[in-house]
């Protein structure tokens, strides 16, 4: 899976939506460049009133705490599927069917927790769109990346990493960087080995791995990052990735089949809503799956 390091998992009581993302949605701003010294101080003027204190910057409010077990019923009915071995469906689409409407407050809410993920698939998906519609080499061009013009495209999509998901510390930026490198590790099995002769069709099943990888690593780092540990056959644990990653997939695979249109005729001011959508309604499509793996007998 991407995220194999499993740490100790998001606090229940956490706000679901930080309090830095924006309430629209939008990606985090970019970094501002340091400031410049100020000027030097003319003489003070000992007639001159005293200067007024500067006034505080409004800050917006802290979000609410969010239940401190919101995770229970999620993570029990995960190790229950990952202790059968993954045999036990039922408990896959239960705890899938909670994270999504209990856990993170619905497909819309979820897509938002995502921040790091859907605004790092942004410049991923305008790279991958501009190389399609204006050539590989003047889409690398744009990114002072030409040298890699002709190279196998592994090759060019790791000088993209720090374009596409810069190295951070904090949880989502992992998130993130783990989605790209197992994305880049799936492209020679999707028979993906030609960026100068990159499809549309392409673009999308890139988008798709990526999309999934970073999915998936957020639910193993919420729900799940002990239990795939629980079977002690080697066999059982490998079915159990496999299913998690399969339902994923099949979630956002059916998101992007909505979304196919939209992904032919984008332009750089609609790629952030239009990855958004990807996202939220892959969520919302996984639920449904999720309650209906649930009625599984």
């Amino acid at each position: 899976m991407g995220t194999s390091n499993a740490n100790g998992g998001q606090g229940g009581d956490r706000p679901l939506i930080p309090s830095w993302l924006p309430s629209d949605g939008s990606p985090p701003p970019a970094p501002q460049p340091p400031p410049q010294p100020p000027p030097v101080p003319a003489p003070a003027d000992p007639a001159a009133p005293p200067p007024s204190a500067p006034t505080p910057p409004v800050l917006p409010a802290i979000p609410p705490a969010a239940a401190g077990d919101r995770f229970t019923a999620a993570r029990g009915n995960f190790s229950r599927f990952a202790g059968s071995g993954g045999s036990d469906r039922a408990s896959l689409g239960r705890a899938l069917s909670s994270y999504v409407s209990a856990a993170s407050g619905g497909s819309r809410t979820a897509a938002q927790r995502m921040a790091r993920s859907p605004a790092s698939g942004v410049p991923l998906l305008s790279f991958l769109s501009g190389a399609v519609a204006n050539g590989p080499r003047e889409a690398l061009r744009a990114l002072n990346l030409e040298r890699l013009a002709g190279r196998p495209i592994e090759e060019v999509f790791i000088g993209l990493m720090e374009y596409v998901c810069p190295e951070g510390g904090t949880v989502d930026e992992g998130i993130a960087r783990d989605a790209f490198i197992e994305t880049i590790a799936d492209l020679a099995e999707t028979g993906i080995s030609d960026f100068d002769s990159l499809t549309t069709d392409q673009m999308q099943t890139i988008f798709e791995l990526y999309a999934t990888h970073a999915i998936e690593t957020r639910l193993c780092n919420d729900i799940g990052m002990k239990a795939i540990t629980l079977p002690s056959d080697a066999a059982q644990a490998a079915s159990v990735q496999r299913q998690l990653l399969d339902f994923v997939r099949r979630s956002v695979s059916d998101s992007l089949t909505q979304a196919r249109a939209g992904m032919q005729t984008l332009t750089p001011e609609r790629v952030f809503g239009f990855v958004t959508r990807v996202y939220e309604q892959a969520y919302a499509i996984m639920q449904t799956m999720a309650e209906a793996e649930a009625e599984t007998p």
